[in-house]
């Protein structure tokens, strides 16, 4: 009798720990899956959202608007030069002496990483048009390395720029400390833009750990356009 109890027992606790194996599994399975498709980010708080590319959500997600700017070659540079392409956008001045270097030279790694791929471009806006003229701007990208074909310089309208900068890719509010609009609009962070001009990630371009994540995140990306269209 004892060893018949035992044996139910035993198989008892079989099926609890195959159960819980089970669900661990499922947990793991749903997080695993998450990281075939990268969030979409829709405001100031950059809460991820997971969305699947049919769902009736995305339509009224947050998009990066229209607009207008030049760069460092003088071409005129729209939402249309990056149509159907995937895009990192940041904000700096040339003559910054602090955190501008670092990061233009961290961007650096994402364009040595995608030199040869044409779907994935670059884009940086200078803070302070009124100074970083085309020269100016076409100079700076020769000492630091910048393909022209590939990573976009931009100056242009200032309101534009900081309104860009604030409302289209929430550049500041990230940082806690709303500024109004003659203050000076600084970040550090990069933004990953998609096809559609929606956010899919934000990160830190000071930190190369995060930087080489925006690297492997825009393979993500790439996996993930292919998936949609087949």
């Amino acid at each position: 009798m004892k060893l018949y109890k035992i044996k139910i027992l035993g198989y008892a606790f079989t099926l609890l720990l195959s159960a819980s194996c089970s669900d661990k599994s499922k947990k793991s399975n749903t997080v695993e899956s998450r990281t075939d498709r990268l969030p979409y980010y829709d405001d100031t708080t950059f809460t991820p959202v997971w969305l699947s590319e049919d769902s009736d959500s995305i339509q009224g997600f947050h998009r990066i608007p229209p607009f207008t700017l030049v760069n460092q070659l003088g071409e005129t540079i729209t939402e249309q030069t990056f149509k159907g392409k995937i895009y990192v956008a940041n904000f700096f001045f040339t003559s910054c002496p602090g955190i501008c270097p670092k990061m233009t030279s961290n961007l650096a790694m994402v364009q040595e990483a995608y030199k040869n791929d044409d779907s994935v471009l670059l884009l940086s806006h200078s803070v302070t048009p009124e100074y970083d003229s085309i020269p100016v701007l076409r100079n700076y990208g020769e000492i630091k390395g910048v393909d022209a074909n590939k990573w976009h310089l931009v100056t242009g309208n200032r309101k534009e720029i900081y309104d860009l900068g604030k409302y289209a890719y929430f550049a500041e509010e990230d940082l806690g400390e709303p500024v109004g609009e003659n203050d000076f609009l600084h970040t550090e962070n990069f933004v990953l833009i998609d096809q559609d001009r929606h956010i899919r990630g934000i990160y830190n371009g000071l930190k190369k750990t995060s930087v080489r994540q925006l690297i492997s995140d825009i393979k993500i990306l790439q996996k993930e356009t292919i998936k949609n269209l087949q």
